[in-house]
């Protein structure tokens, strides 16, 4: 089945999809589908169509552009600048040719493979990243990556400079975005997994024929992790009947008003939609392994997972939670 989506328009920027942090709980007591296609054959004729899975709605492009990204194969990128962003976050701007843009489908992210780091198997080691730069901005592909001492991938990213490459493969799709399906959506994010959330926030909000109702509840260790908080509250201000966030962190100082530790049942029994709404109503969620695992069940792999932890004691179904 086609799977076509809406050019969005939004302020680039992208963050790596899953992040470790101390907010992490411990826990309590349907399978991703990959897109294949051939990214020389996505050039944009008035509308961009990716073939893999759902129905989306037609929309009219800005212009005529292609996809260099090629989802069975590694294709190299030159990196056209690095720009620090916090004390362990930098922003990586990939550069593509003149008429070419990502093209991703909204919810999808990108493998960035290491040649200098193996797995147990001999082969290169790489990692999801979910690209929330708009899907049709030409000339570029944003990343913000936070770096982690015990991550090699991100390790390797982090010792680029301009001029050198990254190999990116992809799109992987994730979940298929159709507007207006849903009535209301819960987000909750933790650290650097805001990225798949962030990619359906700026898709959803930007389109004019948007009536869902969004609420995101957002963790982090201190506040000066929180990553597009910039973005986030220009979007509040922008849509104020449609979209909503809560910082929650683990360490406060004196003059922090919002909810600090752990995202449990009174936090979303307050800010996120009831089960009740049926079909109407979706949770979906992206953050560390422990944090995913207390609130909604640990995934299996690339599949979802059993639906536990406290999305299912406070009756949500499998059907009403998604797991980045």
């Amino acid at each position: 089945m086609s799977f076509i989506r809406a050019a969005t328009l939004a302020r680039s920027v992208a963050t790596n999809s899953c992040r470790r942090y101390s907010t992490e709980a411990g826990a309590k007591k349907s399978s991703n589908l990959g897109l294949y296609l051939s990214g020389a054959g996505l050039v944009g004729l008035g509308t961009y169509v990716y073939m893999g899975f759902g129905k989306g709605e037609a929309v009219t492009a800005k212009k005529d552009l292609k996809s260099p990204l090629d989802p069975s194969k590694y294709i190299d990128l030159k990196l056209k600048r690095v720009e620090p962003y916090n004390h362990n976050t930098s922003k990586f701007v990939l550069q593509l040719e003149k008429g070419e843009a990502s093209l991703l489908p909204v919810a999808s992210c990108v493998y960035i493979e290491t040649p200098d780091f193996k797995d147990d198997k001999g082969e290169p080691m790489h990692r999801p990243y979910t690209p929330i730069s708009a899907s049709d901005l030409e000339g570029e592909l944003i990343f913000v990556i936070k770096k982690y001492e015990t991550g090699n991938v991100s390790k390797h990213i982090h010792s680029l400079k301009a001029g050198d490459t990254l190999k990116i493969k992809g799109p992987l799709a994730k979940w298929p975005w159709k507007m207006n399906e849903l009535e209301e959506v819960g987000l909750i994010g933790g650290g650097s997994g805001i990225a798949p959330l962030y990619q359906v926030l700026q898709h959803a909000l930007a389109d004019k024929s948007n009536k869902t109702k969004f609420k995101l509840l957002y963790a982090n260790v201190t506040e000066q992790d929180i990553l597009l908080r910039e973005e986030f509250d220009a979007m509040k201000k922008k849509y104020p009947d449609t979209f909503d966030v809560v910082y929650v962190l683990d360490k406060s100082d004196a003059n922090w008003k919002g909810p600090t530790g752990f995202i449990g049942a009174d936090l979303i029994k307050q800010h996120i939609a009831p089960p009740s709404l049926g079909e109407k109503v979706k949770v979906f969620i992206c953050g560390p392994p422990g944090q995913v695992a207390s609130i909604a069940g640990k995934k299996k792999g690339m599949k979802q997972g059993e639906l536990n932890g406290v999305l299912k004691e406070l009756g949500y179904t499998e059907d009403q939670v998604y797991k980045f």
